[in-house]
């Protein structure tokens, strides 16, 4: 974990703490306020005015994510003269990915880097689509989407109407099985094999699809899961699976690519509503720097390589079989909602 002064932690914890006694109560008119789209008091930034931006995240100091916070960091308190101090919190310090949302939904922590889009289920459910398997045909094609059109609209009308402001999309990368049992070539190698996934229901949905055991595990506990054989496997990006040592605990990785995850790099709005203008600009540009920054660490070819050089067994598998498995999850989110097939439309625009 890096940057937690025990100054901070109390503070942060502190603020955590009056956040869940004023959501218990029903407290949520901040949040409502800038979900109506109320005008931003933002101005000239005043003579010695000192913002304080803390930043959670659940992925190690080593983590591609992390790497690219840490030159966001510098760089806004530079062009900023240091009137925006940026504290980065690693390793599920103040909390797991959906503790982090409502603290900044709340605004007890004013920013945080979510290695998932879909993490976002738990306020608006239609984010699943990000998750939809298979949804993007090569690496090229997803990030193109999501640098562009698509992650812009995604933004625009899923997220940032729940009171929060997308300062960019990141990279988490395609999500590949692991697993101590035996190498998985087809679907019907997951049979018997204990999966570790989140609370999503588009991943609970495709291992449904594939007739497999899932336990539902925070990401934070998969480590000792594995350890102590609670679960048999988990499905990761590889840089996660590799900054989180997974490759200690895992024999098999099989290259399933099912899913592509964006990571929303996301802030408290009225919190940034509150910034002068110029630091707003600021903050934008330098999320968009630092996203290439993000892009060029997560190089999946260098993270196959480690995994491979730390012992684990390396397979390719039939992605056509897995995909015709999962056919029917795309058919359900269609339905489920009323832009669901328009957003399935969007994103397949970019695969060329």
């Amino acid at each position: 974990m890096m940057k937690i002064s025990r100054r901070n932690f109390l503070k942060v914890l502190g603020s955590a703490t009056m956040a869940g006694a004023l959501a218990a109560c029903g407290g949520s008119s901040s949040t409502s306020a800038a979900v109506s789209g109320a005008a931003s008091t933002a101005a000239a930034a005043a003579p010695g005015t000192t913002y304080t931006m803390n930043i959670g995240s659940v992925m190690s100091a080593s983590h591609p994510s992390i790497v690219a916070l840490q030159s966001f960091e510098k760089a806004v308190e530079e062009r900023t003269n240091g009137g925006i101090q940026v504290e980065i919190y690693t390793d599920s310090a103040l909390g797991g990915e959906s503790d982090l949302i409502e603290q900044v939904r709340g605004g007890s922590t004013e920013a945080c880097m979510q290695m998932g889009a879909a993490n976002f289920e738990g306020i608006n459910a239609e984010v699943n689509v990000a998750l939809l398997p298979f949804l993007f045909t090569s690496l090229h094609n997803a990030r193109n989407a999501w640098g562009g059109d698509f992650g812009a609209q995604f933004s625009e009308k899923l997220i940032e109407p729940m009171g929060f402001k997308v300062l960019s999309i990141w990279e988490s990368g395609y999500r590949h099985m692991t697993n101590n049992t035996r190498p998985l070539k087809k679907p019907e190698d997951l049979k018997g094999i204990k999966f570790r996934t989140n609370e999503n229901s588009m991943k609970v949905a495709m291992y449904d699809a594939l007739d497999a055991s899932i336990v539902i595990m925070a990401f934070s506990d998969v480590y000792t899961g594995l350890q102590n054989g609670t679960i048999d496997g988990q499905e990761n990006p590889l840089s996660n699976i590799y900054s989180a040592s997974l490759q200690d605990v895992q024999k098999y990785l099989s290259l399933t690519g099912h899913m592509y995850d964006a990571a929303p790099f996301v802030c408290n709005m009225d919190w940034f509503n509150s910034l002068p203008t110029e630091y707003q600009e600021i903050l934008m540009e330098e999320a968009k720097n630092a996203r290439e920054v993000d892009l060029e660490e997560s190089d999946e070819n260098k993270y196959l390589e480690l995994l491979k050089e730390a012992g684990m067994e390396v397979n390719e598998v039939d992605k056509e079989a897995f995909q015709a498995k999962v056919d029917g999850v795309w058919a359900d989110y269609a339905s489920q909602y009323a832009d669901g097939q328009s957003w399935i439309d969007l994103a397949t625009s970019f695969n060329k």
